[in-house]
């Protein structure tokens, strides 16, 4: 098997492991689509990973975060300086992480430099967060976090469709979908953050504020959309969209999440639609 090749695997496999949301619509990709968004989604899950780490100190994830900002900014990415900045941590930090360098080097070349370009801007921005201890004080806040963590990722997302095909986007309603996205994961995670010492619920909101501001987003999210007229984009984006809203609806009717068969379901008839 050839090194490519190889690499590509261990992508597919690292991709299957760390995406319960994404895995299924990026194997329905086109080629050469589907090793773009999947080799662009694991380098923002690389610096995501760090900024989640249980075991990292805040410094320690500003450090980390911040420099690797700094290696994706340069017009090559130092492959070899990234191992060295990561080498004290690699006992604890998971694959993903460890290899950002391999996932750059999958991105085709006439798009790396803007998902390298999102990927800095995120992982700076977690960084910012982290020396602010994750305090959310108000939905300004709210909104700020939620752009740098998955507002990102919809701007990823809509450069990597235009250089496919030209598709055009408005990059203010591709926010709009990376956040509706995490906003419903701020919901679910409520309880699990909390046993970590962490809130993304601005200060004084109620569960209804949080309703309303997923929803809020989650609109956009469908405007989005009707800019998309490729169909195996608009099969793409539809299915995260879709487990999301489901997701919220499950989390009104007071359940924690969607069944393994309704997310099988839901799968399904968006591709037999």
């Amino acid at each position: 098997m050839s090194e490519a090749k190889k690499l590509q695997r261990d992508a597919n496999n690292i991709l299957k492991q760390t995406s319960r949301t994404f895995y299924i619509p990026i194997t329905l990709l086109k080629s050469p689509l589907d090793q773009t968004v999947g080799s662009a989604y694991l380098c923002m899950r690389a610096v995501d990973e760090i900024e989640d780490h249980e075991k990292l100190d805040s410094e320690t994830k500003q450090h980390l975060l911040r420099s690797t900002s700094d290696l994706l900014k340069q017009a090559r990415f130092d492959k070899r300086a990234y191992y060295e900045l990561v080498r004290p941590y690699e006992a604890i930090l998971p694959e993903v992480s460890r290899r950002l360098g391999d996932w750059v080097r999958l991105c085709p070349d006439g798009i790396v430099d803007k998902v390298k370009e999102s990927t800095a801007i995120m992982a700076s921005g977690m960084a910012d967060w982290a020396e602010k201890g994750w305090y959310i004080r108000d939905e300004a806040d709210l909104d700020d976090y939620t752009y740098y963590v998955a507002g990102l990722v919809g701007v990823m997302l809509s450069d990597i469709w235009e250089w496919y095909d030209g598709t055009e986007t408005d990059r203010e309603l591709a926010v709009g979908y990376g956040r509706g996205l995490q906003a419903v994961n701020v919901l679910r995670n409520q309880d699990e953050d909390k046993e970590r010492g962490v809130s993304f619920v601005p200060d004084g909101w109620t569960q209804e504020d949080l309703f309303g501001y997923t929803e809020k987003n989650l609109a956009m999210a469908d405007k989005y959309m009707e800019d998309l007229h490729t169909r195996t984009i608009k099969l793409f984006c539809r299915i995260p969209l879709a487990l999301a809203k489901r997701t919220l609806k499950a989390l009104k009717e007071g359940r924690e999440k969607i069944s393994r068969n309704e997310v099988e379901t839901i799968v399904e008839d968006i591709k037999n639609d």
